[in-house]
């Protein structure tokens, strides 16, 4: 496990589905009433982490149903320190696909102001974060967030960069696939070899 995650952390080895067991279960037995509480147990967790699935026990702590109500913006400081110091997909991707996303359907307009900054930041996690933010929102997506946060990616030779815009691209062309057919045609020059093969997976071009 620690291989294929390239992890300078050591792995305990544990499956995706044992880990999340032990989160439920823990998070049962001492329950979080607050906001603050569930900040403060999520920062131990992640900060004090020795092994690499107790930052994945994090990630699923925070993606609890019960904490639906915290997974508001007030709590993207948290995220952002969690995705800039997790900085690989394993850590990064589910708090931008599902706790970013979250966000966004809570407080949309002041979120995608958030997103179109991280979207130009230095740091290539929250770029990637702010392309994948909207993979799950299907017809529900806002394409004009979705392409302005793409632009500012769209010459950066990253791979982990070109894989989010083709993934977004991706994912939006199972509900709209003329949408995606036109963007790709029209930005095909700019669009990197994996970004369009990525993209256009589903779809005829």
């Amino acid at each position: 496990m620690r291989a294929y995650l390239k992890s300078e952390m050591p792995c305990h080895g544990l499956t995706a589905a044992t880990m999340r067991q032990i989160v439920k279960t823990r998070a049962a037995e001492h329950p979080v009433r607050t906001a603050a509480e569930w900040q403060r147990v999520t920062l131990a967790l992640w900060r004090k982490a020795k092994f690499r699935e107790e930052r994945h026990a994090a990630n699923e702590f925070v993606q609890l149903r019960q904490f639906r109500p915290y997974r508001v913006l007030a709590s993207a400081g948290m995220f952002e320190e969690m995705i800039v110091t997790g900085a690989w997909w394993d850590l990064v991707d589910p708090l931008a696909t599902h706790v970013l996303g979250d966000v966004l359907a809570d407080e949309p307009r002041r979120t995608a102001a958030l997103m179109r900054r991280w979207s130009k930041d230095a740091d290539t996690w929250k770029r990637r974060s702010s392309i994948l933010c909207q993979v799950t929102f299907k017809g529900k997506t806002d394409l004009r967030l979705l392409y302005d946060c793409i632009e500012p990616n769209l010459a950066d030779r990253d791979f982990f960069i070109r894989k989010a815009i083709g993934w977004a691209l991706r994912q939006y062309a199972w509900t709209d696939p003329h949408e995606i057919t036109k963007y790709v045609t029209a930005n095909r020059t700019r669009l990197s070899p994996l970004s369009f093969r990525e993209a256009t997976k589903n779809i005829a071009t």
